[in-house]
């Protein structure tokens, strides 16, 4: 595709009222919103139309409109017509975008076949990854005629899986009411979405009295993680897309991780802010709603600080505001989280202040870290009863598709880690 039809496709998404309308469906799913499609949505017929040639295919990924790939010429897509220069066709969990001058009716009598009913089977709880420009099939044999390809750096959802007479395992997607094959010497399973966890920040000179806690790290420290990731080519989530992902409802990269923050400390706004804001990121901020201060105060990096009002709203360009509860982040006398003493009612209670607490900050609070990772089964009701989406844990791993929504794994980075180790933990490796 030239340089101008690109310009074009991508200047029609803020010029023409169809893709007003995907845009704003699309900010709904970022803001946790319904997962409709577009195309569900407008309720007109698709319809099967055949390319003329290699044609390029865009779609939402995450935060952006990408290229995706390319179908090649002469195969049958399931598309909607629209009134600009493209069609739009369903893509993973969302709609992808084709121009309309590659398309053309159906020649002959060809006909999609699906004689075991796929194309009617419900996405599975599975992605397959790419990292490279990767070939698609219109069969589960790499000698078959290929259907296209997709780009890098992509997740899309798999239907199922088989094993062919040589063991080799196919991963059977679809892509515009249309079957296609991806094998796995050329795609990997998606293991899962990193969800970073961070608390305190502090450069080396000034800490001395939280050197050697765990949910410490350094100016420095931290600075070499997000740079490494931002050469990595990592994107930064939000916690509405990770529910997305949770939920099968969204387009992602593959490269992504999600950044938080716990408590609310004033070093998050001193020190982690302008680190994130230098390298374009954006993170979360689980806020302890109770210890939010009225006034900014004088720093001292040898005690616990927590933001101000000030402070917190001078941060919300890269951090989006979440509940760490109001009262309930303490331990009882045997050093175990109170909200497993509290009961269920309680429980709730403080859950519903803190949300309207945090509200000053933002009308969507629909996410909780528990304090301590503390959790029991009263504390997850409260937080689904309370109208939490999904709920962060201190259990180590990474978030799939189908988890339990409020029972969520993060990873922690250590000041000591190497990078090596920071690669190993959030590249898309089976965890041990």
């Amino acid at each position: 595709m030239s340089h101008l039809l690109q310009w074009r496709l991508i200047s029609r998404i803020d010029l023409y009222p169809m893709l007003m309308r995907v845009i704003f469906l699309l900010l709904l799913l970022v803001s946790g919103g319904t997962s409709a499609s577009l195309i569900s949505q407008q309720g007109l017929p698709a319809r099967y139309m055949q390319t003329t040639e290699d044609a390029a295919i865009w779609a939402q990924v995450g935060s952006n409109v990408i290229n995706v790939g390319n179908v090649s010429a002469g195969q049958i897509l399931a598309v909607v017509p629209t009134s600009a220069d493209y069609y739009e066709f369903r893509f993973g969990f969302g709609t992808g975008f084709i121009d309309k001058g590659h398309l053309e009716e159906v020649q002959g009598k060809q006909r999609v076949e699906d004689s075991l009913g796929d194309l009617n089977k419900p996405l599975s709880n599975q992605n397959l990854i790419t990292w490279k420009d990767t070939p698609v099939y219109n069969a589960p044999n790499s000698g078959s005629a290929p259907f296209g390809t997709m780009s890098p750096n992509l997740r899309y959802p798999i239907l199922s899986k088989l094993k062919d007479r040589l063991n080799q395992t196919w991963f059977q997607i679809r892509i515009g009411n249309r079957l296609a094959w991806v094998s796995s010497l050329d795609a990997q399973e998606d293991n899962g979405l990193p969800v970073l966890t961070y608390h305190h920040i502090l450069r080396d000179e000034e800490n001395t009295r939280f050197r050697h806690t765990s949910t410490t790290t350094s100016v420095r420290a931290f600075n070499n993680q997000m740079a490494w990731l931002r050469d990595q080519g990592y994107a930064t989530l939000t916690m509405y897309q990770l529910e997305g992902y949770v939920r099968n409802k969204m387009n992602l990269p593959a490269k992504a991780v999600v950044i938080t923050f716990d408590d609310g400390l004033k070093s998050v706004s001193r020190y982690a802010y302008p680190i994130l804001k230098e390298y374009g990121f954006n993170a979360t901020a689980f806020i302890i709603s109770s210890r939010i201060k009225g006034h900014a105060q004088k720093w001292d990096p040898k005690s616990l600080q927590f933001m101000s009002v000030h402070e917190i709203k001078g941060i919300q360009d890269v951090f989006d505001i979440q509940s760490h509860t109001h009262f309930l982040h303490r331990v009882d006398g045997y050093k175990h989280p109170i909200l497993l003493s509290r009961s269920y009612h309680v429980t709730l209670f403080d859950f519903e202040r803190s949300r309207r607490a945090l509200a000053q900050f933002n009308p969507r609070v629909l996410y909780l870290s528990y304090p301590f990772g503390g959790y029991d089964n009263k504390a997850i009701k409260a937080a689904n009863d309370a109208g939490f989406h999904l709920a962060v844990t201190t259990m180590k791993g990474k978030v799939k598709p189908g988890d339990n929504p409020f029972l969520l794994k993060r990873l922690y980075i250590l000041r000591t880690d190497s990078l090596e180790t920071m690669s190993r933990l959030i590249s898309n490796q089976p965890q041990g």
